[in-house]
């Protein structure tokens, strides 16, 4: 798809987290269908999706066009000294974080313009400082997307044991 399409977005909250699960699992799987990684699997994602929702300020949006889901962005406020930018940012940023876990589009509607339509909503209206997320350093174009967008790369982690290696790319949101 090259343009972008006229989609709805809708948003949710932890009190919604139940009613949201099996659409978030399920627009994952389509989104990582041709993944092999372990990592990637419906189960593993299903458990990300039960602990960020799980968190207080837990925000996601969801795209639909024509009612189909096309994608969605979400994450929570990270805790003061749990930020994933901790260890690489001399000196230390003030101010709080908003953790962005997911922004992902379903192959269908990619390429459009919805990646960054679910971007900007999620994160439009934060009172936090700053924003961090994390690309998988195998994915060069995703990581110089984000760099378009105002991100700067600052280290790398692997989170989990069974994880990839990604880049830890931070955006000031409020100076």
């Amino acid at each position: 798809m090259t343009t972008t399409p006229d989609i709805e977005l809708r948003f949710h909250g932890r009190e919604d987290a139940a009613d949201l699960r099996q659409l978030l699992i399920d627009v994952h799987a389509d989104a990582y269908a041709e993944s092999e990684l372990d990592f990637d699997s419906r189960e593993r994602f299903a458990w990300f999706v039960d602990h960020w929702s799980g968190l207080d300020g837990f925000v996601c949006v969801v795209g639909y066009d024509e009612g189909e889901p096309t994608g969605f962005a979400y994450g929570a406020p990270l805790a003061a000294g749990r930020e994933w930018w901790q260890g690489h940012l001399e000196p230390v940023p003030q101010g709080r974080t908003f953790g962005l876990s997911e922004l992902l589009v379903r192959p269908k509607w990619r390429k459009g313009g919805i990646a960054r339509q679910l971007h900007d909503s999620l994160l439009g209206s934060r009172p936090e400082e700053l924003a961090v997320l994390l690309v998988d350093r195998e994915h060069p174009k995703v990581q110089n997307l984000y760099e378009s967008w105002a991100y700067e790369k600052v280290g790398e982690q692997k989170p989990f044991d069974d994880s990839p290696t990604y880049a830890v790319m931070v955006r000031v949101l409020r100076p």
